[in-house]
């Protein structure tokens, strides 16, 4: 009698600790399509046929490889829409051992998975998930002398613990961190190599098809499908940026250029977030390319900042934090999330074109999340849990392990600081330095009162204002909000009375 290996969706790696003692002459690997996980939140047409197409290739190569596999698609007309049921049906047909899982990567899905042995009367084996290189207890102890917490800290020491762009005790080039050599203005007239696209095969073509019929009031567009499905193909989708992107990656990381979506980042974070890559195989990648002459140290060191760095960070702050991190409101951010957000309606350049890339592509870089809508977000005092729903719906990489510790503590400063020291918010100079958008926006970012000014202008005061409370104490505000009171009384009340018409507007 063999057990029954569960593999998550998000979970598609052939190195997966639950596979780690699988007997093919015994054992049974057990995955599911659900609909209960598919439409807890209401996800983005393209995630989810990425997240089938997936799924099924995976399957069907450990087939190949002479796995027994049991796979439960969302068209089986058997299909209970739960997790838990299919395995409660599976279970009756005949006896295990037990079950072997790898620890799920969201909080709800624990909480259901460490009932399982009293609701099934079956033993179930949860491992470490050993896709990310800090175990979640490692993160835990790194955490207990520490009141705050910050990624700069962790990202050294892990480096060190790697060996990761380090001349023995010293990181190479000197210093830890290039940050300040990726803010290059963007150049709208350069040209940015084609991103990935996969070859899209009949069963992929059939998902896709499946997805628009079955999903039909689900944000975003299907086609153009252009993601990797398979290990191979995201494993040429990493080759692509270390060969084309990666060199001009570090300069322009934080640049934005109407028409260009993809820029020079790797998109491979869905890839990643999915088990197709490994985190350390991407970093080596990456590595090897700066030891070959191949591409500059501050893109190098940026990208391995972001996937050893902040990709763990996050996931411990994740796990540290829960539950209450899900319903954090320092800001006390009570605005219901405008339409645009779903139809790209707006007179703003900036957010029409994140949303509209976003609605196309379930994806926008880091940039665009951060300092455009979600700095949109923060400044008009929209409520956290609407935002996290939204962008935990909108990107093909989103799992609430990763999209609710950056939205509720980097962008909407909703855990008071615990992650980030202060809010990342901006007027409209920030967005017009960076990109290109306001050259064909109908407000002036140069204006900072009247209709005609860039509304980034006097929300971002005015949301000083209202949080002066919070917000004051903030070492790193102090500098501005001495310029705030320097103003006379008359330009503080034309920032209150555009940022009041506005926000009543957008109501």
């Amino acid at each position: 009698m063999g057990s029954l290996h569960l593999i998550f969706g998000d979970q598609l790696s052939h190195s997966i600790s639950s596979l780690g003692d699988f007997d093919p002459s015994l054992d049974t690997v057990f995955m599911c399509e659900c609909l209960d996980e598919m439409s807890r939140v209401k996800h983005h047409k393209k995630k989810i046929a990425f997240q089938i197409a997936a799924m099924r290739h995976f399957a069907r190569e450990l087939e190949d490889l002479g796995t027994s596999v049991n796979y439960i698609s969302l068209d089986d007309p058997h299909n209970t829409g739960s997790l838990e049921g299919e395995i409660e049906r599976f279970l009756r047909k005949s006896s295990w051992n037990g079950i072997v899982l790898t620890k799920p990567s969201e909080y709800h899905l624990l909480r259901k998975v460490e009932q399982w042995q009293k609701k099934f009367g079956i033993r179930v084996e949860m491992r470490n998930d050993n896709r990310f290189l800090c175990s979640t207890e490692e993160f835990a102890e790194w955490l207990n002398d520490r009141k705050q917490p910050r990624m700069e800290h962790f990202y050294r020491e892990m480096r060190k613990r790697y060996n990761v762009l380090m001349e023995g005790s010293k990181p190479v080039g000197g210093k830890w961190n290039y940050d300040k050599e990726n803010r290059k203005v963007p150049n709208s007239s350069a040209k940015v190599p084609t991103p990935y696209h996969s070859d899209v095969d009949h069963e992929t073509t059939a998902i896709i098809n499946f997805v628009e019929e079955r999903f039909p009031d689900h944000f975003g567009e299907t086609e153009p499908f252009q993601y990797a499905v398979t290990r191979q193909q995201a494993l040429e989708a990493l080759d692509l940026f270390i060969g084309q992107r990666l060199q001009q990656f570090g300069d322009y990381q934080d640049a934005m250029i109407e028409g260009q979506p993809w820029m020079y980042h790797a998109h491979i974070s869905l890839y990643l977030n999915i088990g197709l890559l490994l985190p350390m195989e991407c970093i080596e990648a990456a590595e090897t390319a700066f030891n070959n002459g191949e591409a500059p140290l501050n893109a190098v060191e940026g990208f391995i900042r972001q996937v050893m760095g902040w990709r763990e960070f996050v996931r411990g702050i994740y796990w540290a934090a829960m539950p209450r991190l899900a319903s954090e409101n320092f800001l006390q951010g009570r605005r219901s999330l405008p339409a645009f957000f779903w139809t790209a309606e707006t007179k703003m350049n900036c957010l029409k074109q994140c949303v509209l890339e976003t609605k196309k592509n379930a994806y926008a870089h880091h940039i665009q999340r951060l300092m455009v809508l979600g700095n949109f977000a923060l400044l008009a005092g929209i409520s956290p849990e609407e935002v996290n729903e939204w962008f935990l719906i909108v990107y093909a990489d989103a799992y609430q392990w990763v999209e609710l510790p950056n939205v509720s503590g980097m962008a909407l400063f909703a855990d008071g600081g615990y992650l980030a020291s202060k809010p990342y918010s901006a007027s409209g100079t920030y967005i017009s330095k960076m990109s290109n958008y306001c050259d064909n926006c109908s407000f002036q970012v140069k204006k900072k009162n009247g209709t005609e000014a860039c509304p980034f202008n006097y929300l971002y005061w005015d949301f000083l204002a209202r949080n002066r409370e919070k917000l004051v104490s903030n070492h790193r505000l102090g500098m501005i909000y001495r310029t705030y009171d320097r103003m006379s009384d008359e330009k503080r009340e034309l920032i209150k009375d555009d940022s009041q018409s506005f926000l009543e507007a957008l109501s």
